[in-house]
């Protein structure tokens, strides 16, 4: 095993995702890079998982379903003052130990399928850039959807730094992010029309299964309450609306599913913090497949991770074909910069 390329794994995540996030995760993640044994448990992750992730949402599961050892006082979202994180390591190291069968199964068996429902704030304005160019109802495409929670975009309100509050005004899922830089989207509309909601993920989220259910919760950080009640409350909205949720690969069934979808619609195919988990070939496919689509019809390609860490959005209308940059985003959705026509945007 590659300890060396293993261990920068764990000092990026600590340092580029966990600082100022996760005090926790932080900690944990700067000791497990110099834990050659942690290590080689880590290394169970099936290929192309985020290993950190998966590792520590792994062992915030067994806790949260009600595995009785001292690391849990550690946890946030387990006691309500938790002891001193730079305390942690031994008793984390310890239950990793004690627990390494059910950690491997886990590693093997699970996906990283964060639902995080903050990044629909970006979604939202792009979506409402989307009808604003065609005007036409939009058909989704998600590919990666785990438990279908981004799907429901129009159905929850967005704050954006005052006290206006966009989108579903009455939904019981508020939504806050800061829209960061020089420009900011010109108009925060009402919700477009959505004709067609389709999910598509190796693994589907049932979220009446209690034990899928925490498995969510597990992948939520420790400190993030916040993110918690939000989940909570958007399943609520998937058990209420009419989603198709489809087990396969998005990138093999995209063709079909185009296929169903009438020409009245705008297709939207979209997938964040996904991509870094496709196979190359699955990449180039998915680009290939939107592009022979976009020859014959409206559609559009809304993404991050397969070039880099950015937001993209490619379309195409009338078989011409235009990309452009959204922006940068905060990988829970906190932040986001807006470039999309920044030259029609307002401050």
């Amino acid at each position: 095993m590659d300890y060396g390329k293993l261990a920068k794994k764990f000092n990026r995540f600590a340092t580029e995702e966990c600082s100022g996030s996760s005090e926790l995760y932080e900690y944990l993640s700067l000791q497990i890079a110099q834990d050659k044994e942690i290590l080689e448990l880590a290394s169970q992750s099936e290929p192309g998982q985020p290993v950190p992730n998966l590792l520590l949402g792994s062992v915030h599961y067994l806790l949260l379903r009600g595995k009785d050892h001292k690391l849990k006082y550690f946890y946030p979202s387990i006691v309500e003052e938790p002891q001193n994180t730079e305390e942690v390591y031994p008793y984390f190291r310890n239950f990793c130990m004690e627990n390494k069968e059910e950690i491997i199964s886990l590693l093997k068996n699970r996906l990283v399928q964060t639902n995080e429902v903050r990044r629909c704030s970006y979604l939202y304005p792009v979506f409402n850039y989307i009808y604003e160019t065609v005007k036409k109802p939009l058909a989704l495409i998600e590919i990666g959807t785990s438990a279908g929670l981004q799907l429901l975009w129009d159905k929850y309100s967005y704050s954006y730094g005052t006290n206006e509050i966009f989108g579903n005004t009455q939904s019981n899922v508020t939504i806050t992010s800061e829209v960061r830089g020089d420009y900011s989207p010109a108009v925060y509309m009402g919700s477009p029309p959505v004709a067609v909601r389709i999910g598509v993920d190796l693994n589907i989220i049932d979220l009446a299964n209690e034990d899928e259910y925490l498995w969510l919760q597990a992948l939520i950080w420790p400190e993030h309450e916040d993110r918690r009640e939000m989940l909570s409350s958007a399943a609520e909205y998937v058990k209420r609306s009419s989603v198709t949720l489809i087990e396969g690969d998005g990138t093999e069934l995209l063709m079909e599913l185009e296929k169903n979808i009438l020409e009245e619609y705008a297709i939207c195919v979209f997938h964040t913090h996904v991509a870094n988990q496709m196979p190359q070939e699955s990449k180039a496919t998915l680009l290939r497949d939107v592009e022979l689509i976009g020859a014959k019809r409206e559609i559009f390609h809304l993404y991050n991770n397969i070039f880099d860490g950015d937001l993209h959005l490619d379309f195409y209308i009338g078989g011409k074909g235009f990309r452009k940059k959204v922006g940068e985003t905060d990988g829970h959705g906190r932040w986001f910069t807006w470039e999309l026509d920044s030259e029609q945007s307002g401050k």
